[in-house]
């Protein structure tokens, strides 16, 4: 997929997380979530300009989701712990971000096996998926994986404010 299609994935899968944080309460942390995920939607691209790593190679695999992972969760931890937090909010911290992570660059895998091209996401060695389903340069798909992200976060949004988080 192209740029858009992969904010939309990013957004997508972001969207339950973002509203289970509106929800308990946590506007800030939520918004900075979304920007971080969108943020990092496109990062496993970067093969592209490095030289001698394959696209679709190293940086579009579950362990680069989990080292991204493991990177955001140790930000979001820091920030907690320097604000002061309880511990167990320090905790929830690193989860939030660690799921943010590695859910960013999950969806971009994700997206990517929607194209012929496909992904290999546990290495060379691992299995190769591709539902073949549309070309990455689709710009109709692109936009429509867009709208349907946004349309996920908007009723997230919508239902944390229905539950009553003061959205």
């Amino acid at each position: 997929m192209y740029r858009n299609g992969h904010y939309g994935a990013a957004l997508l899968i972001y969207a339950p997380i973002g509203t289970l944080t509106l929800i308990l309460g946590f506007g800030e942390p939520a918004v900075a979530g979304g920007i971080a995920t969108v943020g990092l939607a496109t990062a496993p691209d970067l093969d592209m300009k490095i030289p001698r790593v394959k696209h679709r190679g190293v940086t579009h695999t579950v362990h680069f989701a989990a080292v991204v992972g493991i990177l955001c969760g140790a930000v979001a931890t820091a920030g907690a712990a320097s604000s002061e937090a309880p511990t167990g909010w320090i905790v929830a911290a690193g989860a939030f971000g660690f799921l943010t992570g590695a859910g960013a660059i999950g969806s971009h895998i994700a997206a990517d096996a929607l194209t012929p091209m496909g992904v290999e996401p546990l290495g060379d060695d691992g299995p190769h998926y591709s539902f073949d389903f549309v070309r990455a340069d689709n710009t109709l798909a692109n936009y429509a994986l867009l709208a349907l992200g946004i349309a996920a976060v908007v009723a997230g949004v919508s239902l944390a404010g229905a539950v009553g988080a003061g959205v």
